[in-house]
């Protein structure tokens, strides 16, 4: 008889047919490598599968407690509401403005125009943001020439600029919209340029032995690897044309959600603060699941890393 058998079948018990019921060294690991349910790997995925029911009830349950916790207070007197208003006081407020108006026209008609400015600023400033800081940052030279009053423009406090925007183009949506551009334009244009100058040397080199010209490298090369740089601040951009529209209505408006928030403050009317500020938080959430959702979609062809199995 080989020896090699008999060693197979001391270091395990064997079935009636002959088979070896102990588990082979290795097989654990390639089962944990195979994600089979009997691996380490197998437990993480159902884990990471049960992970966003489980942050979303988290998020509720956030939620919950500090509106509880808020109408608690109001309703015992620890808090005025004179001041601080209250959660139900908040929900009246947004149901009659549903139902019945507001004091400037239907309530659609107040979202739908500073969703407008904010959309427009944010297109605008983010075109010329990407443009600008990929183009200063293949063109050093320029690049030099300009830093000063870049940095300068950029340490303005640009909220400011509301009140000229409102003297040059009036209450119009022209001055929100200038307002909103100025506010996105430099977050994106210092991601862009930053993206711009960390591309790869290697691939600039590569692609200009294969004959592409300075145009060809910067948009298929240079645009490519800064995306994720482009992207990334867009989440924060859009936040900024939102800030932009609500200023620029706070400042002076004729319609618009700021123009609310501005007329409930004037008369002490705390829930019609808060319930401006709810829409257009909703406003801000939703745009940001948009912009994730863009994200991830000219990203896909970008390899996953290890946390992101």
């Amino acid at each position: 008889m080989s020896t090699e058998g008999v060693d197979a079948e001391s270091a395990g018990g064997v079935s009636a047919e002959g088979v070896s019921t102990r588990t082979v060294p290795g097989v654990a690991g390639a089962r944990a490598r195979a994600g089979l349910p009997g691996g380490a790997a197998g437990v993480r995925r159902a884990r990471l599968r049960g992970r966003p029911l489980v942050v979303a009830a988290g998020r509720v349950a956030v939620l919950v407690v500090f509106l509880g916790a808020w109408q608690l207070l109001a309703a015992t007197h620890t808090i005025d509401t004179f001041y601080f208003g209250e959660p139900t006081g908040i929900w009246d407020r947004l149901e009659t403005w549903v139902r019945h108006g507001t004091s400037q026209g239907p309530l659609l008609t107040q979202v739908w125009v500073t969703l407008q400015e904010t959309l427009l600023g944010f297109g605008i400033g983010t075109t010329l943001g990407v443009a600008c800081g990929i183009a200063l940052g293949r063109l050093r030279l320029a690049a030099d020439i300009l830093a000063p009053y870049i940095k300068t423009a950029n340490s303005v406090p640009r909220i400011v600029f509301g009140s000229v925007f409102a003297i040059w183009f009036g209450l119009g949506i022209g001055s929100k919209v200038a307002l909103a551009v100025v506010l996105v334009f430099f977050g994106v244009f210092f991601n862009a340029f930053q993206g711009a100058r960390e591309v790869d040397r290697a691939l600039i080199a590569n692609a200009r032995v294969l004959g592409a010209g300075p145009v060809q490298v910067t948009w298929q090369v240079v645009v490519p690897s800064a995306l994720s740089w482009i992207t990334t601040s867009l989440h924060v951009a859009f936040g900024f044309a939102v800030t932009g529209a609500i200023v620029g209505e706070l400042l002076g408006a004729q319609q618009g959600l700021g123009l609310l928030i501005s007329q409930a403050q004037a008369n002490f009317d705390p829930d019609g603060v808060y319930a401006g500020l709810v829409i257009t938080a909703l406003l801000a959430l939703t745009a940001e699941g948009l912009i994730t959702l863009l994200e991830r979609r000219l990203l896909r062809w970008r390899p996953r890393t290890g946390s992101n199995r």
